[in-house]
């Protein structure tokens, strides 16, 4: 009884989540975030009365998040979902890279990738050929 009963409800929730966004990593992140913000929020509401009102902004920030989390789970524009996402995963991934510095050519505007630590370096954009310098 109980097992056809979970097995209904998946398939209802398999049914409600087919052709929508779900979960991906901007949405674990805001999910996150939301969560934490919300505790903070919380926590600054109950210290004293003067942070009653900036905790309940940041706790309302974190609610803000949360439906922003929900809006893109349950979204159907898979497309510009995954180009968020993707945003995302490349700026993630450029705040932890440590061995790279990133410069966009003055020219095409074309995002160079150059190694840390060099000084002075002439960048050669690979799309334009323009040289420009900067500090790496």
């Amino acid at each position: 009884m109980f097992r056809r009963m979970l097995q209904r409800f998946s398939d209802s929730m398999r049914r409600l989540m087919f052709g929508r966004c779900g979960l991906d990593e901007l949405n674990i992140f805001l999910l996150l975030v939301s969560v934490i913000i919300c505790l903070i929020g919380l926590l600054l509401s109950r210290i004293s009365a003067l942070f009653a009102l900036i905790g309940s902004l940041i706790t309302l920030l974190s609610y803000g998040l949360l439906f922003w989390y929900l809006f893109r789970a349950f979204s159907r524009n898979l497309e510009k979902r995954s180009r968020e996402n993707r945003r995302f995963l490349t700026l993630k991934s450029r705040l932890t890279d440590r061995q790279n510095r990133y410069y966009r050519c003055p020219n095409c505007k074309q995002t160079v990738r150059v190694p840390r630590g060099r000084g002075k370096i002439c960048i050669k954009c690979p799309k334009c050929s323009e040289k420009f310098i900067r500090k790496s």
